[in-house]
């Protein structure tokens, strides 16, 4: 199918979403639905679906343009991008690169069903049951009979000019590979049987909506039959599926994928630091960072279904020996990852410690405090801190070698004395410089310009006299897990929370803190509640024309009855 130029979409929010026990009494809050969403995959959905449906053998070739962060996660933000221009280009020379591994001679045995007759000549029955069967995956639902016919003829017309079977094949799966079928989620609405005057999602919606939120990813064979046979729509069958998905390895990618949005990993991208003060921090070391913080939560939170508030404490890591260089701990794997819990008397407990939080927010050849507090506030607390106005003096702060101010605490302390800094100072350094005995790449010191690192202070009414007791004030916030369950729900629903659901996040906070803050638990909740896949305004019918998928400025009808 040829496409040119670019792929545009009209903006989409996303349906609500509810927690509540599915087949067990809700009281939760009554609460209404949102609209349907348009999506478009992520660079890492990308990725992981294409290997979920073809094998981790084949490989995707080159970078995609950067998603767009909102709200703190890019899970919002994917239902506000569009993609045109180089964008597009780069998904097409990425989608032949694609198809064309799949229908080379080490691939075609395995990930083709059937024989053509002429491998030199058209197949229309061979090419049906291989697209049919690829397409289904790759559009998270089955394809109409318009789509498979269109697909068919155009790997058909393409063998015939060009003499050869797979390499027709290989045409019509590039294209389908750059269809807004593929590259966006659209979410269909129909009615709700069971609520008159209401809608809901239809059960392909429901179920690419479920494996996203648990697997980052799309739905796999068996939700897809469960989808199609109406299992969905009963609380057992639903209940089924979410047990299943729970029990399945595949969760713990799922929530490595949201810790990795809700920390901002994608920042790493653009992160360097200064070679000569920090000779050991490279690419090499961001990438192990991050798998460290990574590796840390899922084994806290999934491995042994600890308490959220935990990520905060642990002494409980894993690290490597490029590591363990940087933060003076032998690790006695020559390759490869070990586990490591650090003493009680080790100032580093809980990711905050960690080089991945520590190294992403500070300068490059400086910590900063300020970094440091506000996105702490913001990712953790969901807290805004407000911009600097564009006419701060940031000279004295900046001015390290200032014979007057040895450290960080004394830099800001002067700085702070313009009216228009305080405010915000306020709310940022005292937590920062509870993290200052860690510099820039997340080594530890105790001194600055020789002199003595204090890291006592206060947050939020809680005092605390060093980065031990500043962990476990943060542990204890109210506002930490209350913060998570907004994020795990704009997370999943792909929006941030309106006004009127506040009554409803309150709920089920309490909720996630009666059940010792157990994250899987929390998520189980959300995908077998019947509000999560409810919506409020009259979406895509099932059945009629949509035209919010469009390529070069001109609008398509897409058959949307999936």
């Amino acid at each position: 199918m040829a496409m040119t130029r670019r792929i545009t979409k009209i903006f989409g929010v996303t349906a609500l979403l509810v927690l509540g026990g599915c087949g067990a009494k809700d009281d939760a809050p009554a609460t209404k639905g949102g609209p349907v969403s348009l999506r478009r995959l992520t660079e890492p959905e990308y990725r992981q679906i294409v290997a979920d449906v073809f094998g981790t053998t084949i490989k995707v070739p080159g970078r995609f343009e950067p998603d767009i962060r909102e709200n703190g996660l890019i899970a919002v933000g994917t239902a506000r991008e569009s993609v045109a221009g180089a964008g597009f280009e780069q998904y097409d020379l990425t989608a032949r690169g694609i198809a064309d591994q799949v229908v080379d001679e080490t691939h075609r045995t395995s990930l083709i069903p059937c024989k053509p007759a002429l491998a030199s000549a058209r197949d229309d029955s061979c090419a049906a049951q291989f697209l049919s069967r690829a397409g289904r995956l790759l559009y998270r639902r089955p394809m109409t009979e318009g789509e498979l016919s269109t697909q068919v003829k155009d790997a058909g017309d393409s063998a015939d000019k060009l003499g050869d079977f797979y390499a027709g094949l290989s045409n019509s799966l590039a294209g389908m590979l750059v269809s807004p079928q593929f590259l966006f989620r659209e979410e269909v609405a129909e009615a709700d049987p069971d609520a008159v005057g209401q809608k809901r999602l239809d059960a392909y919606s429901k179920a690419e909506r479920l494996s996203f939120f648990l697997w980052d990813s799309a739905p796999d064979t068996a939700l897809l039959d469960a989808a199609q046979k109406g299992e969905l729509e009963s609380d057992s069958g639903l209940r089924r599926q979410v047990d299943r998905m729970i029990a399945s390895p595949r969760l713990s990618a799922g929530v490595r994928a949201f810790f990795s949005d809700m920390l901002g990993f994608d920042g790493f991208a653009a992160l360097a630091k200064d070679p000569q003060i920090y000779p050991k921090y490279n690419s090499e070391v961001s990438a192990d960072a991050q798998e460290q913080t990574l590796r840390t939560l899922t084994d806290l939170l999934v491995t042994h279904d600890g308490d959220y508030r935990d990520i905060f404490t642990t002494r409980k890591t894993f690290l490597n020996r490029l590591l363990g260089s940087i933060y003076g701990v032998p690790v006695a794997a020559r390759t490869g990852w070990e586990p490591h819990e650090y003493p009680p008397n080790d100032p580093r407990a809980g990711i905050l410690m960690q080089i991945s939080f520590l190294s992403l927010h500070s300068h490059p050849g400086r910590s900063s405090p300020t970094i440091r507090g506000k996105a702490l506030r913001e990712i953790f607390l969901c807290q805004k801190v407000p911009d600097p106005p564009g006419n701060v003096n940031f000279n004295l702060v900046n001015d390290t070698k200032n014979p007057a101010f040895h450290t960080a605490r004394s830099r800001l302390t002067a700085h702070i004395t313009q009216d228009s800094c305080a405010g915000c100072h306020r709310i940022m350094d005292p937590v920062g410089l509870a993290m200052e005995n860690f510099d820039s790449a997340g080594g530890f010191r105790t001194t600055e310009n020789d002199a003595p690192i204090i890291t006592s202070g206060e947050i939020d009414g809680a005092t605390f006299d060093d980065a031990s007791g500043f962990v476990r004030a943060v542990h204890d916030l109210p506002a930490a897990p209350l913060c998570f369950v907004n994020r795990l729900y704009s997370y999943g629903a792909g929006r941030p929370a309106a006004k009127g659901e506040a009554e409803w996040l309150n709920f089920q906070e309490k909720q996630f803190a009666s059940t010792g803050y157990k994250v899987p638990e929390l998520m189980r909740r959300i995908a077998t509640s019947k509000a999560f896949y409810r919506v409020s305004t009259p979406g895509t019918e099932a059945g009629q024309p949509n035209t919010k998928l469009s390529l070069a400025g001109t609008a398509i009808p897409t058959e949307t009855g999936k």
